[in-house]
């Protein structure tokens, strides 16, 4: 009987930089994108509802407490990778209506290359700059926008500011919700205007991370969430206290007492995510 073949690392040049898809020695058939050393997606193709990342399991906990429980979600999300989420929302949430956005078309065609999408999947991938993609989408066409931006390590400046803000809410429904995966470390300069920016759009926000990240204890992860209707602050907290490293949920008052006089950001100041510190996301 024949041996199965050995899963080999794949690295290709990208636009963005360079890409690699790295098999998991642990799990057959799970492999880690990453972009110019960055971890960027990790994916299971056998258990899809299996979330590597801790910020990632946050925002997919934004996602299942948003609608009905296990109804179909129309769903944009602004970066791709590998698709990570699609994938979940697809295995949790069937009949899901998915719209990926993905400005590195090297990428797409790496995922699409060596981590097919299943037949019948409902995600369709878009080739586009995420911020003139989701400016020519219908205005209250999805459930959940997801953010998660990224160029190599960094977040750029163009979907930071209150214009583009003004853009997710619009594309949002009433009561849609928008989830971000943002990175910075005391004394917070990139992430307090970021809620600065959002509550000047959306009038419900929290802000999902580890205590240690929020204390300025290290540079790390910290999922924002804004929605034009109340968000479910106690579902919330009890799904992010259960994870294997637990977050806190900050809204209301302690919310803006972090965010403190940070200002909104305009397109013409907007600046792209700080870089993260040497080591701060490695692998392993």
């Amino acid at each position: 009987m024949s041996q199965p073949t050995e899963a080999v690392p794949v690295t290709r040049a990208v636009d963005s930089g360079t890409a690699r898809l790295l098999p998991d020695v642990d799990t057959q058939r799970a492999w880690l994108l990453t972009l110019d050393g960055a971890p960027q997606s990790y994916v299971d193709l056998d258990e899809p509802a299996h979330l590597e990342f801790e910020y990632v399991r946050r925002i997919a906990h934004v996602l299942d407490t948003t609608g009905e429980e296990g109804a179909p979600l129309a769903v944009v999300h602004l970066g791709g990778g590998a698709l990570t989420l699609p994938r979940y929302l697809a295995a949790t949430r069937p009949g899901a209506v998915q719209d990926v956005v993905e400005a590195d078309p090297g990428i797409i065609a790496l995922v699409a290359e060596h981590l097919p999408l299943p037949d019948g999947a409902g995600i369709a991938v878009h080739p586009a700059d995420a911020r003139q993609w989701l400016a020519a989408a219908p205005g209250g066409s999805a459930d959940a926008i997801i953010g998660d931006v990224f160029g190599g390590a960094r977040i750029p400046a163009h979907v930071t500011s209150v214009e583009y803000a003004r853009e997710v809410a619009r594309v949002l429904r009433p009561q849609g919700v928008y989830a971000a995966n943002l990175a910075d470390g005391a004394p917070f300069s990139f992430l307090r205007p970021q809620l600065a920016t959002f509550a000047a759009v959306l009038p419900e926000l929290a802000l999902i991370a580890e205590p240690a990240v929020l204390r300025g204890r290290r540079f790390g992860n910290a999922v924002l969430v804004a929605s034009h209707a109340p968000l479910d602050i106690a579902a919330l907290a009890r799904r992010t206290a259960g994870d294997a490293f637990p977050a806190r949920v900050e809204h209301g008052a302690a919310l803006r007492r972090f965010t403190g006089r940070a200002e909104p950001v305009r397109d013409d100041a907007a600046q792209p995510s700080p870089r993260p510190p040497e080591g701060a996301f490695g692998i392993g």
